[in-house]
């Protein structure tokens, strides 16, 4: 157990660790949401950038964070740290507001916005700023510089920094008070691919150890690589909160691909099924309505061979698309730019696990 883990001066007295008695690198995993939302509605006069919203971010996963420009994503994230306050609703951390936490920095780390850093301080002094306000030891600085790869530029002015550069000296300070809660709006930003995975698997490694990451990202091949949780909002409304795999499934369905020298004796059955085929690519049926052991075991009933037979789902920017087709604040006027409704009988809400149809909202 860290020594330095006490709190800082005029906090009340030292506290104990959110990881008391655990080995060091690692969270005990609670059953409990280390983030709560509820009811939460923001208004900046006529408009209003979240409305009634209701979700938690659990621990041990990172939590996804999605939604189209203007959603209210960093509103959200803004109101959870009491950056601004709401005109309704609540949201703690580990039960608490934010301003009610005795040593923030050691159980919430958090990146907003990458550039709010002076320009005429270098990385290790913005750094060292922060530990010494917060009570943290020196040693802290270097230890996090050499975790995102900034330790040969740690003397060097900020304002010189590339976009990339500060999204790591940001990310080095969300991680400057080992917290087990970490959020994070947009932290790909300005990476190169070598950056990008690296966040990936930081990410994930916090996760691993119990930690609860919640990070918002317009990059949708990436977060699918990432997440494993997901909450979208539109409009500042809950539209989904399920796991990376159910809304995929539930918001795009899925299909299943088969490639046979009998297509058409295969969609006759397929569609006696209650099933639909169509032709796709290189000579494979599309079938939809059925799943693969149905498809497989209808092939095998009437001696149909079978060359292939894959299930094949949307990616995440397809889902999202189709899911917040009538969300998008800011809709650019080329064709094909926006996706299809969601199919009969699935209207968006229904993959939300908590909150209400509407939207009225505006973010």
């Amino acid at each position: 157990m860290d020594a330095w883990r006490g709190c800082a001066p005029g906090g009340g007295g030292p506290t104990p660790s959110a990881r008391g008695g655990e080995e060091e690198g690692t969270v005990p995993v609670s059953d409990n949401p280390m983030i709560e939302v509820r009811g939460l509605t923001k208004r900046y006069g006529e408009v209003t950038a979240v409305s009634g919203l209701s979700f938690d971010v659990m621990p041990g996963r990172v939590t996804g964070f999605l939604g189209p420009n203007g959603a209210g994503k960093t509103t959200t994230m803004r109101l959870i740290l009491g950056l601004d306050y709401p005109n309704a609703g609540a949201a703690t951390i580990d039960g608490q507001p934010y301003a009610g936490l005795a040593c923030p920095m050691r159980e919430v780390g958090a990146l907003l916005d990458a550039r709010a850093v002076h320009g005429g301080r270098s990385a290790y002094n913005h750094l060292l700023c922060l530990a010494q306000t917060n009570n943290l030891p020196r040693r802290r600085v270097g230890e996090v510089l050499e975790l995102v790869g900034l330790t040969e530029v740690a003397r060097r002015r900020t304002r010189g920094f590339s976009l990339g550069m500060s999204q790591r000296l940001g990310i080095a300070g969300t991680l400057l008070g080992d917290p087990a809660v970490l959020m994070f709006d947009e932290p790909v930003n300005g990476l190169d691919p070598e950056g990008i995975l690296w966040i990936r698997n930081l990410m994930k490694a916090l996760a691993a150890e119990g930690r609860t990451v919640f990070v918002s990202s317009h990059l949708m091949s990436e977060m699918q690589n990432t997440a494993d949780h997901l909450i979208v909002i539109g409009r500042g409304r809950l539209l989904a909160d399920c796991s990376m795999e159910e809304f995929i499934a539930r918001a795009s369905g899925q299909t299943v691909r088969v490639a046979t020298p009998q297509a058409d004796v295969l969609a006759k059955v397929v569609a006696e099924a209650g099933g639909s085929a169509v032709g796709g690519d290189n000579g494979t049926l599309i079938v939809s309505g059925l799943l693969a052991d149905q498809v497989g075991a209808l092939a095998f009933k009437h001696g149909v061979q079978l060359n292939e037979l894959t299930v094949v789902r949307a990616s995440l920017e397809a889902a999202f698309m189709e899911l917040t087709a009538d969300s998008v604040e800011y809709r650019a006027g080329a064709e094909g730019a926006q996706g299809q409704p969601a199919g009969p009988g699935q209207p968006p809400q229904e993959l939300a696990a908590h909150g209400r149809p509407g939207d009225e909202g505006r973010s």
